[in-house]
């Protein structure tokens, strides 16, 4: 046999400086695909989601800034302007309720109060009560809902059991008869503040179940997990396990059913507020105008149409926007 022409030549073993950049590298790479960034990604695909995010946003800023753009456009939610009226048949007159460059929107039927500033104010009767009667709902969902997971046995079985109860209760007649029978004054409030106060803690009350059976769930799958029997070996607590090892894990459900509760309390308290259990004159509310408009809804259409068009693209935009979190927040989603 004859030798090989060439001997085969050994590749240059790389330097320690070019080891430590591709281990450099490496880490930031990894640190740059963390579940946040993941999740922002997947959000921003979502163009739907995006822009009802943008909407929700927007509504709060006009909740918040309400008095200071009313103020800026020069009128007063409470403001009655009966020369704006036609004495006759009580309509505003002109054409589309009154439209004008002094009212954005209108003025209402018989007071000629102003639509637009009355819309204002009634976004952060919404709001309001759709966010902090959420608020209630996630944090005693969230912790009946992780003890009754967590611990199981008779503590699993009674709290089942009550979020059954709850669920069957007539939730919309309860409010209504509590309402009915409430003093006007109660632990310093007065009138509006009360049934404000009301509406979000039952809301909020018979609200619970819902996110409580999910993190029920959630909680009865993470308790066999690896990293929770690791913590008992270790010789962890079971308040250290709960707050610590499964709690983190729940933020994700936990975030997108309360991007989903909260349009359903603004239906919620636009229902009550139309039936006339919900706030009371003059306040501004959205559900209340609805009501208002349906003795002109053939005179002044308009009157109707806005309040239940703001209705409308708030509750569609939280609705958006909690599709795209959950599909964002969910590592099996498609998108």
């Amino acid at each position: 046999m004859t030798a090989p022409l060439h001997e085969p030549t050994a590749e240059a073993a790389p330097s320690a400086a070019e080891e430590a950049a591709v281990v450099s590298a490496g880490a930031k790479a990894v640190q740059g695909r963390s579940l946040g960034r993941i999740a922002w990604e997947r959000l921003k695909r979502d163009k739907l989601a995006l822009s009802g995010g943008i909407v929700v946003l927007f509504l709060i800023v006009v909740a918040v800034l309400a008095p200071f753009i009313a103020d800026l456009v020069g009128q007063d939610p409470y403001a009655h302007n009966e020369d704006l009226i036609d004495p006759l048949f009580g309509t505003p007159k002109g054409a589309f309720g009154g439209i004008s460059s002094d009212h954005l929107l209108g003025v209402e039927p018989v007071n000629g109060r102003d639509i637009f500033a009355r819309i204002l104010y009634g976004a952060r009767i919404s709001l309001l009560v759709g966010f902090l009667s959420a608020i209630v709902a996630v944090i005693l969902g969230t912790v009946l809902g992780i003890l009754a997971g967590f611990f199981g046995g008779w503590v699993d079985s009674v709290i089942s059991r009550i979020m059954d109860g709850l669920l069957a209760f007539p939730q919309l007649l309860f409010i209504i008869a509590l309402v009915s029978v409430m003093p006007n004054q109660m632990l310093g409030l007065t009138g509006t503040g009360v049934r404000l106060f009301v509406m979000i803690l039952v809301i909020g009350f018979f609200g619970w179940p819902y996110i409580g059976r999910v993190v029920r769930g959630q909680t009865l799958s993470l308790r066999e997990r690896e990293y929770v029997e690791a913590a008992r070996s270790l010789g962890a607590g079971r308040l250290y396990i709960l707050f610590k090892e499964l709690l983190p894990n729940l933020v994700a459900p936990i975030i997108v059913y309360t991007t989903m509760m909260i349009p359903t309390n603004i239906l919620t308290e636009a229902a009550l507020s139309f039936l006339g259990v919900g706030v009371k004159p003059p306040t501004a509310s959205w559900g209340q105008m609805l009501s208002n408009a349906i003795d002109y809804y053939k005179s002044d259409p308009t009157y109707m149409v806005i309040p239940g068009v703001a209705i409308f693209i708030t509750v569609l935009a939280f609705n958006l926007f909690g599709d795209g979190v959950r599909d964002a927040l969910d590592p099996k989603g498609s998108r």
